[in-house]
């Protein structure tokens, strides 16, 4: 048997580029103070032999995991999520000494527990998470450990964090307009559990632009957009059946309006004829439905990279006051030439 070639080494890119071994360290871990053809030449050296940190002694040595964590919760909301947001975060920490982890949060525990169990046991430099909450613990809880986070979602906490959201108020305003203008007069909006701080935006915004426009509104009693689709199914075909039901309705998740779109059907009626929709895209799947549905999109894999890219400043040593960014809705409404398909980055 051939003998094992030996791992290489921080001393094996040295002697490849012909530097210590310390300058070797730093520009591996994109230190400013080497200059950017060094650090670029090492990392190339360091990508062609295969080098791999030994995290266990570096960790020990700097106390630095080199991990970063992503928080996911499993939920159906928005069709391709996780794909999505994992998809973001591996290409902001390709050329980056950092690894991606997953701790997989579920509904029946408090959000706060994969946090304080990272915290407890170090278990990486940094964590990004969603779903955030007005007063969300888990803000609190890493500001108050100084520890380098970024949240999908923003808070209402009054301190400065770093963050990433979509501008949930815009699109709800965006989506009532396009309903008004294709002569709806009674509408809809289904919202997330009130826990999370994108339902009041989505709220206000919607609020705003159907009091501007004079129409009648309604938020549906029962459902949310965490209802299952049958939950969502019985909903609406109980609310055709009484008395002034919408005549448009605005969806921030793909999977509500897949149950809205059977109902129509089952009961023998159309899309763009008894019922307008507006629906949130974050995948391709609507692009395929007919008749087209009105979409407005939200990119999960652009806000994957901004959130990595945020992260790995943050860790640096950045203010959190520089690290927010706000990324604006995308409207594919199905009579643009262009069609639906060109908003969306290939994957």
């Amino acid at each position: 048997m051939k003998p094992r070639p030996e791992r290489p080494t921080l001393r094996t890119i040295a002697e490849l580029t012909g530097l210590a071994v310390t300058t070797v360290s730093r520009a591996l871990l994109d230190a400013p103070q080497i200059a950017l053809e060094t650090r670029q030449r090492v990392q190339r050296v360091a990508r062609e032999v295969g080098y791999q940190p030994d995290r266990a002694a570096r960790h020990l040595r700097t106390g630095r995991t080199n991990v970063i964590s992503v928080v996911l919760d499993p939920h159906d909301e928005l069709l391709g999520f996780s794909t999505s947001m994992i998809r973001g975060l591996t290409q902001a920490l390709r050329d980056t000494p950092y690894h991606l982890v997953i701790t997989p949060h579920f509904a029946e525990t408090p959000s706060i527990e994969p946090i304080e169990y990272m915290l407890r046991n170090r278990m990486a430099d940094g964590v990004v998470f969603s779903r955030t909450e007005p007063s969300d613990p888990r803000v609190r809880l890493l500001l108050e450990n100084d520890f380098p986070f970024v949240s999908h979602g923003r808070t209402l906490l009054g301190q400065v964090h770093p963050f990433v959201d979509y501008d949930n108020a815009a699109f709800a305003m965006l989506a009532v307009r396009r309903l008004v203008a294709k002569g709806r007069r009674r509408l809809a909006l289904i919202l997330p559990p009130d826990r999370f701080t994108f339902h009041r935006h989505l709220r206000d915004g919607f609020l705003e632009a159907v009091r501007a426009a004079g129409v009648a509104w309604e938020f549906p009693v029962g459902v949310t957009l965490d209802s299952s689709s049958a939950e969502l199914y019985a909903w609406l075909r109980r609310r055709l059946q009484e008395p002034s039901p919408p005549d448009g309705i605005v969806c921030a998740g793909e999977v509500s309006a897949l149950s809205i779109m059977a109902v129509l059907s089952d009961q023998g009626l159309a899309v763009g004829e008894h019922l307008d929709l507006v629906v949130k895209q974050t995948s391709l799947l609507y692009d395929e439905v007919r008749p087209r549905i009105d979409a407005v999109y939200e990119d999960i894999a652009e806000a994957g990279e901004l959130l990595g890219r945020l992260l790995v400043r943050r860790i640096a040593g950045e203010d959190p006051a520089g690290l927010q960014h706000l990324q604006k809705p995308i409207p594919r409404f199905a009579d643009r030439s262009d069609g639906p398909r060109a908003a969306i980055k290939a994957g």
